[in-house]
């Protein structure tokens, strides 16, 4: 059972020596007891205190991590319900399922482009996480000719799919993954199938209808050595799919359940059609999931997975942000204007395409706003006129044009007047309030 802070404190050298980064044992005691440090912060505990400590200060949800070939898929550690309480930790895994019931050849085919996706998102690059082979024909020599024909095209990590122990054995000896997925382990199953996780040393799909059935399995699998489990919460629908996962985060959380306290896999069944299949992963994602598979690979299902996914798990209170500084567009001369921004990565990728695409030069300064939109850092006072005069002259911006002229953004047309004041040698102007203006505002007003 999880210690108070008062009993953590208890068990600390209560030295008051600062070494944890905190001005007192106390106060480091209460951070332990909310999850919100690790043990290992304090350097002088003893070994019979950190032992007794050990069941406390572990994460509520544990770290399951599936390596390959230098590839890792992370899911677990995750200490709060909602993103905007604290931020969310490791990103779901989205992985593209095939069945062994297909010829080698045609996995290969199938899987090649999606090995391949890859795109640029805010200056991110985004791409899939590893596949997943399930075994339909119950041939073990099937099966593992298509972990085979996976492991020929991708050296991510792999989930491999049978409940049937002999077909998994095959499996697992086909591929070279350090540590893969097995699914899945169910009330007929879970000793055979723990027995191979730990012989294999792989992450452990534990799957029951029930909240009580699956914290019973996990128990019992825990008592035979197998540490890394992953919850599969089997829902007739997508509604009793969310309340399980919502309860089994609830109870991980708020009561340290310990049974529960795994990260959860969301896969669909054999039959479910694209549509419900894409609503799923949504779900999956936005609800806890902690390795998604579908069966669909085509960019225009997948791209708005990996974006919905990057925007989830992006820290609330450390948003993606680009380095301050001036930015070539189109080759730039002396003669071209300055425009204005944050350095916010969606509003200077929304500025930068918009003049790119319309081909016309322009020196885009991006300002230090601490990550902020613009009307955001305006709003808190990051992003006004002096700021923005410190970066022209911090950034060199006078020697690189002629014609002194700069844009500001319309929504803060109101720092105008300020800037003329704070660099009286330059033409202030106020573009439009919305990127996709800026192109037409450039031809009619600037040309």
């Amino acid at each position: 059972m999880a210690l108070s802070g008062i009993q953590i404190y208890k068990l600390l050298p209560k030295t008051n020596c600062k070494d944890c980064g905190f001005p007192t044992c106390l106060a480091f005691a209460m951070k332990l007891a909310a999850k919100q440090v690790e043990l290992s912060a304090c350097p002088h505990v003893g070994e019979d205190a950190a032992a007794e400590l050990a069941e406390s200060s572990a994460p509520p949800v544990r770290l399951i991590t599936l390596k390959s070939n230098g590839y890792e898929v992370k899911a677990g550690n995750e200490v709060v319900l909602f993103r905007h309480e604290k931020t969310f930790y490791h990103m779901p895994g989205v992985f593209v399922r095939v069945k062994d019931d297909e010829p080698a050849e045609q996995i290969k085919a199938k899987l090649a482009p999606a090995e391949a996706y890859k795109v640029d998102y805010v200056g991110l690059e985004l791409a899939l996480d590893g596949f997943a082979v399930e075994s339909v024909t119950g041939d073990a020599g099937k099966f593992a000719a298509a972990v085979k024909a996976v492991g020929e095209v991708s050296h991510k990590p792999l989930i491999l799919m049978s409940r049937d122990t002999a077909v998994m054995e095959a499996g697992l000896a086909a591929t070279s993954n350090d540590t893969p997925l097995i699914y899945a382990a169910d009330a007929d199953n879970w000793e055979a199938m723990a027995d191979l996780a730990k012989k294999h040393k792989a992450a452990l799909v534990v799957s029951a209808n029930s909240l009580e059935g699956l914290a019973e399995l996990t128990e019992k699998i825990q008592a035979k050595g197998v540490e890394d489990m992953v919850l599969d919460p089997v829902g007739e629908n997508l509604s009793q799919r969310l309340v399980l996962s919502t309860q089994i985060r609830r109870l991980a959380l708020k009561k340290n359940f310990r049974p529960l306290g795994y990260p959860l896999f969301v896969a669909p069944t054999n039959g479910e059609d694209v549509a419900y299949q894409s609503m799923l992963a949504v779900q999956g994602i936005a609800k806890y999931g902690g390795f998604v598979v579908t069966d669909y690979f085509t960019p225009e299902l997948v791209y708005p997975l990996l974006v919905l996914r990057q925007n989830i798990y992006t820290d609330p209170q450390k948003p993606i942000q680009v380095q301050p500084g001036v930015y070539e567009i189109n080759n730039p001369t002396p003669e071209s204007p300055v425009l204005v921004t944050t350095n916010f990565s969606i509003t200077y990728f929304s500025v930068a395409n918009e003049v790119d695409g319309s081909g016309l030069p322009a020196w885009l300064l991006v300002t230090d706003a601490e990550g902020m939109s613009v009307l955001t850092a305006w709003a808190a006072g990051k992003f006004d006129a002096e700021r923005i005069a410190k970066d022209v002259k911090r950034f060199g911006v006078a020697d690189k044009v002629n014609n002194k002229r700069i844009v500001l953004p319309g929504h803060v047309a109101v720092l105008s007047g300020e800037l003329e004041e704070e660099l009286p040698d330059w033409e202030v102007r106020v573009g439009p309030r919305e990127a996709v203006d800026i192109p037409a505002f450039m031809k009619q007003v600037l040309a």
